[in-house]
């Protein structure tokens, strides 16, 4: 008999706003589109369906990575997915979880970070015309926001990676939870002599947080404010990366 094919089961927090699942299952599209021997699953923490656990309880005798639809190793990273595999423990099925698509620690492995900053900056030139990013003169990094110090920390490794690979300045800013506001980080950009100034989005999917930002910084004078990273082909490469990571880490544990 042939092997079961390997499920991938990607996870998201969930949206009440149908952007976010239309975002989440193009991601999943073009997953399938790169690794056509995997069998390519879509749950959500919150409000949009089907949960986890469910999708888990639907995938007996199989073998599955649990991939976490997340740019930072916050509350959800750290808490609700490894409770999920918790509960999977009882099922029979045996589930392998990846790190979160974002940078995990502060120095991250060479690969993640040369994904995500194609991903950025791809959205980036294509939120204006030709040439978009070559009239910025500096850059708001826009993410949801975070309680956590130590995810927050990526994210402004992010944006220090952002600004090297753009030779422009990058500021952080969050719609939620920490300062600054992105329309505070286009102001103080504006004080130090910026006038053209974009923001690159650290967003999977587009939602109320999204918005948020997108407004604040467009309030405030941005000139271009990119869409979030969805499907583009940076970030289904590196889904397949850690879902290739998680495999070598068990089998090297064997």
């Amino acid at each position: 008999m042939r092997p079961a094919r390997l499920s991938v089961v990607l996870v998201a927090h969930g949206s009440r706003d149908p952007r976010g699942a239309a975002a989440t299952s193009a991601l999943a599209r073009a997953v399938r589109r790169s690794r056509p021997a995997w069998d390519v699953h879509v749950a959500y923490l919150d409000h949009a369906g089907p949960r986890p656990l469910d999708v888990l309880a639907s995938l007996p005798g199989r073998r599955a990575v649990v991939v976490p639809l997340l740019l930072t190793k916050a509350y959800h990273g750290r808490v609700d997915i490894p409770a999920v595999l918790a509960a999977a423990s009882d099922l029979p099925i045996t589930v392998t979880l990846a790190d979160v698509l974002g940078p995990a620690a502060s120095f991250p492995a060479p690969e993640v970070p040369s994904l995500l900053l194609d991903g950025l900056v791809r959205r980036l030139r294509a939120c204006g015309p030709s040439g978009a990013v070559s009239a910025l003169d500096a850059v708001v990094l826009a993410a949801a926001g975070t309680r956590d110090p130590a995810a927050r920390a990526t994210v402004e490794w992010a944006a220090d990676a952002l600004s090297a690979r753009l030779s422009l300045p990058c500021a952080v800013a969050y719609a939620s939870a920490a300062p600054p506001l992105p329309g505070a980080a286009v102001d103080l950009l504006r004080a130090s002599g910026a006038r053209r100034i974009g923001v690159a989005s650290y967003f999977l999917a587009p939602g109320y947080l999204y918005d948020l930002a997108a407004r604040s910084a467009l309030e405030a004078g941005a000139v271009a404010v990119a869409e979030p990273l969805s499907d583009a082909p940076e970030l289904a490469r590196l889904v397949a990366v850690r879902v290739d990571e998680s495999l070598l880490s068990v089998s090297a544990a064997a």
